[in-house]
C-alpha cells in the first residue's frame, strides 16, 4: 500500500495531511473554526501590563506621599490615604478576577488537550470565561465530539471488514481441506466456488480502497469531457444480460445529450452501482429507468425502479459502510461509494421512496455542470 492508497487516520497519525491545502469537496483545510487568534491574547497581556502598570504607580505614589518624600508636609489625610488604599485593593481584586476569568478556562483547555492527545475519549470542556474563549471551547469540544465518532467508525469499520471476509475465508479454506483430504475431488465443480468467493474478496477489497480514497480526500479524479447520456446508455447496455434473465426492463429517458467535465471511470461506477442495487431489488416483471437531465446548472442522474422500496426507517442509513438487507448479496459498500464518489465531483447523492412494495425508490445523483 503506498502513502496514496492509506486511510486518512493512518496518515494524521504519521504527521501528513495537516496544515494548509484544499480539503474534501474544495474546502480549505487548516484552520476552520473561529477560535481566538493572536489579537485578542496580545490585548489580554497589555491588559495585564496596564493593570499591574497603574497599580504599581499608585502605590509608589501613596508610599512616597505618606512618607514625605514627594513634599515635606505634603502627606495626604488618614481618609484620603484610606480612599487610595481601598481603590488599589479593589482595583487589584478586580484584575486578579479578570485575569483569572480568562486564564482559568485555557488552563482547563491545556489539560483537556493533553488528555484527548494520550487517546482518552469523551474529553469535553465547560465553555465559559469571554466570547474568544468560549468559542474556542465550543470548537475544542467539536473537535473531540468528531475524533470520537470517527474512531467508533473506525472500530466498526474493522468489525465490519472482518465479518465479511470470514465467510468467504472460510468457504476457501474448507473446500482446499476437503479436496486435500479427498473428500472432493479437484474437479472444476468443486475448485469454481473458490474462484467465485475469491473474485468476492477481490470486489470487496478494492471496493474499500476506493471508498477510504474518496472519504480521505484523496481520490484522484481524471476529469474530461463526457457525453452522460451516451455514458448512460453503455451502463445499461452492460447490465441488459443480467436484467433480461431477471425479466426487469431497462429503459434511458431524459435529454439525448448532456455534455460536461467529469471523470467518465467513477460515474460510470455510480450509475453501475445503482443500476445493479436496483436489479437487486426489482422482481420479475420490474422496471428500472435512468433518466439523466440538466437542472439549474447541474446534471441530474436519476435511477429509479418498481422493486420493493426502503422502509422510511432505513432512509437515513441507505449510505452507511455495510448497511444491506440479509438478502441482499452485495457487499454494502456500493451505496456508500456512490455518496463519495458524488461528493468528489462537488456532487450531493439523495434517495426516495415511500417503502411500498411496487413504488421501488429513486435515487438522485446531482453533479455541477463544468466545462
Amino acid at each position: 500500500m503506498n502513502d496514496d492508497d492509506r486511510p486518512s487516520w493512518m496518515r494524521h497519525r504519521s504527521g501528513e495531511g495537516g496544515g494548509g491545502g484544499w480539503g474534501r469537496h474544495g474546502r480549505r483545510r487548516g484552520r476552520p473554526w473561529g477560535g481566538p487568534g493572536a489579537g485578542f491574547f496580545g490585548c489580554l497581556v497589555l491588559s495585564i501590563v496596564l493593570v499591574i502598570g497603574i497599580l504599581t504607580a499608585l502605590a509608589t505614589w501613596v508610599a512616597a506621599a505618606v512618607l514625605g518624600v514627594l513634599a515635606p508636609g505634603a502627606a495626604p489625610s488618614a481618609m484620603t490615604a484610606g480612599a487610595v488604599i481601598l481603590v488599589l485593593v479593589v482595583a487589584m481584586l478586580f484584575g486578579i478576577r479578570l485575569v483569572l476569568r480568562a486564564v482559568r478556562p485555557l488552563a482547563e483547555l491545556a489539560a483537556a488537550s493533553e488528555r484527548l492527545a494520550d487517546g482518552e475519549a469523551g474529553v469535553r470542556v465547560l465553555a465559559r470565561g469571554p466570547r474568544p474563549v468560549r468559542n474556542l471551547g465550543t470548537s475544542f469540544n467539536t473537535m473531540a465530539e468528531r475524533l470520537d465518532r470517527s474512531r467508533e467508525d473506525r472500530r466498526a469499520l474493522l468489525a465490519d471488514v472482518t465479518h465479511e471476509l470470514r465467510t468467504p475465508l472460510t468457504v476457501i479454506s474448507g473446500s482446499l481441506e476437503a479436496m486435500l483430504d479427498g473428500v472432493h475431488p479437484m474437479d472444476e465443480d468443486h475448485i469454481s466456488p473458490i474462484l467465485a468467493q475469491t473474485a468476492v474478496m477481490d470486489r470487496l477489497v478494492e471496493d474499500l480502497r476506493t471508498l477510504s480514497l474518496a472519504e480521505a480526500g484523496a481520490l484522484p479524479l481524471h476529469r474530461e469531457s463526457v457525453d452522460l447520456c451516451a455514458l448512460a446508455a453503455e451502463v445499461l447496455a452492460g447490465h441488459r444480460s443480467v436484467a433480461d434473465a431477471s425479466g426487469v426492463q431497462l429503459r434511458d429517458t431524459g435529454d439525448p445529450s448532456l455534455v460536461t467535465s467529469v471523470d467518465p471511470v467513477r460515474v460510470r461506477e455510480i450509475l453501475g452501482n445503482l443500476v445493479g442495487n436496483a436489479l437487486r431489488h426489482t422482481p420479475r416483471g420490474g422496471r428500472i429507468t435512468v433518466d439523466v437531465r440538466a437542472d439549474s446548472g447541474d446534471a441530474v442522474l436519476t435511477v429509479a425502479d418498481t422493486g420493493d422500496g426502503i422502509p422510511r426507517e432505513d432512509l437515513d442509513r441507505v449510505f452507511a459502510r455495510f448497511h444491506r438487507r440479509a438478502d441482499s448479496g452485495g457487499s454494502g459498500l456500493g451505496l456508500a461509494i456512490v455518496r463519495d464518489l458524488a461528493g468528489a465531483h462537488g456532487g450531493t447523492v439523495s434517495v426516495e421512496s415511500d417503502g411500498v412494495p411496487g413504488h421501488g425508490a429513486t435515487f438522485r445523483v446531482r453533479l455541477p455542470l463544468r466545462d
